[in-house]
């Protein structure tokens, strides 16, 4: 069995504005057919998904924990 090529980087997360995932640039429609896509489709999406990725609006990265004791020691 061959692998399927993925832009998926596990952060999958749809921006309610765009409705593509926050972290390929995928609709959930295309997620979910992904398996079904053939290669030259695939390829299609994947070539749309730098330009959508632009589109999307980045939300904020959350503090780790680590990050605000760090910080909180000033040693960040």
């Amino acid at each position: 069995m061959t692998a399927i090529e993925s832009p998926c980087i596990l952060v999958c997360s749809i921006d309610m504005k765009t409705g593509f995932c926050f972290g390929c640039g995928r609709t959930r429609d295309e997620i979910a057919g992904w398996i079904a896509m053939t290669p030259d489709v695939r390829r299609t999406v994947m070539a749309e998904l730098p330009a959508r990725l632009e589109t999307v609006e980045r939300r904020p990265r959350r503090e780790t924990r680590r990050a605000r004791m760090a910080r909180e020691r000033g040693t960040l």
